[in-house]
């Protein structure tokens, strides 16, 4: 190779090199074999490209590529930032207080986990699934999950315009939203029919306990027997936000395990005084439930306290942090996952339904169902319960 060839090699390998050894990440013999196989293999690709493409390599451009396509074999959480991007992370700037209420992970492009409700995104009908194919005309192809979340941000009144795919159509809907201060969603609660108690949980923060206690007492006076807690389309909240609520539920038992990487798994269990909340309860999930409503539905899934109805969850119950690298950038890594009371991980998993009920995918501009099936089903399945 010539030696323009080998310090493009050293210019692109050394970020990469270091991606494998940060952390601990190759901690086995074997692993490190591996890494060094795929590096010679990588060596051999740079030295290709610099003897045959067509043009002079631009090598930053070939460089950022080959970081942003190792973070993408992981999982949607894990990504390369540059050193713009960490710098931005470091200031804590999340790009304004006003927002459209999405939540956001990354298929190719950001793909939308779930739309908040009562937020601007929720009333324009943006659902589970759908794809932002551009926000305010740029890509989102090669756009980390973090970026993705600031460009939605800005100030209170500024308008957003995102390109939308939905299913299999084939033209993306352009969709323009203005950016509001969305509140925090407390619970809420209704009877859903004679003796059934209705709980719409949006989100999971540290008041969620006390506002299920609550909202559980109310519906309990009003003759509830049984109860339907909604988690569809439930993104928002801390994973452990969710364990907490979860303990109302669960008298004894372990709730979820938490495994960090190198460690043994971390039972975290009921204490004395959980499990106040004894009422029979379905627990209604769709691909939009992650995050604390993943960890809490497992939590009375897996101890017998709830029966899940509806879609399988989306898989996103993980921590992640942030490593830097020697030029500045950083890699943010999934590093702790949650696995459910039997030790199976959550993580790009998900909670299958033990009754699956499809949610309505309407096309753009198509009225949404007058009756909710799901719903319903667990009203039937309540009532089963309790004869």
């Amino acid at each position: 190779m010539k030696i323009r060839g080998r310090v493009f090699v050293l210019a692109v390998s050394l970020p990469v090199i270091a991606f494998a050894a940060i952390g601990g990440f190759m901690s086995t013999a074997a692993a490190r074999q591996n890494s060094y196989q795929y590096l010679r293999i990588f060596e051999e690709v740079v030295s290709l490209i610099m003897q045959n493409y067509v043009e002079d390599v631009n090598v930053d451009k070939v460089m950022h590529g080959a970081m942003h396509g190792l973070a993408d074999g992981l999982d949607p959480d894990s990504a390369y930032l540059d050193i713009n991007q960490v710098k931005v992370l470091d200031k804590g700037d999340t790009g304004g207080a006003a927002h459209v209420g999405l939540e956001l992970t990354r298929q190719y492009y950001l793909r939308v986990i779930a739309a908040r409700d009562g937020s601007p995104a929720a009333k324009a009908g943006l659902m589970p699934g759908d794809y932002i194919r551009a926000i305010d005309g740029q890509s989102t192809r090669d756009t980390t999950v973090y970026e993705g979340q600031r460009l939605l941000r800005g100030r209170t009144g500024t308008k957003l315009h995102l390109t939308v795919l939905r299913g299999n159509a084939v033209e993306a809907r352009e969709i323009d939203l203005v950016r509001e201060e969305v509140p925090s969603a407390p619970v809420k609660s209704r009877l859903a029919a004679a003796g059934v108690g209705y709980l719409r949980i949006a989100e999971f923060g540290k008041n969620t306990p006390d506002q299920i206690k609550s909202e559980v007492s109310s519906v309990s006076k009003a003759g509830a027997r049984s109860l339907i807690i909604d988690l569809r389309g439930t993104a928002v909240g801390d994973l452990d936000a969710g364990v907490a609520a979860a303990r109302l539920f669960v008298k004894d038992g372990v709730l979820v395990y938490r495994q960090d990487r190198g460690r043994e798994k971390e039972a975290v269990s009921a204490a004395a005084g959980d499990g106040a909340i004894a009422l029979n309860t379905v627990v209604l999930t769709d691909n939009g439930t992650s995050n604390g409503a993943e960890v809490f539905a497992a939590a009375l899934s897996g101890n017998k306290r709830a029966q899940l109805l509806g879609e399988r969850t989306l898989g996103r119950a993980a921590r992640q942090k942030l490593v830097r690298l020697p030029d500045g950038s950083g890699l943010m890594l999934t590093h702790l996952i949650y696995l459910t009371p039997s030790s199976v991980a959550i993580h790009e998993k998900g909670l299958t339904p033990d009754v699956a009920v499809e949610q309505p995918n309407p096309e753009f501009g198509q009225p949404v169902a007058a009756t909710d099936a799901t719903l319903e089903k667990a009203i039937e399945a309540l009532n089963a319960m309790t004869r």
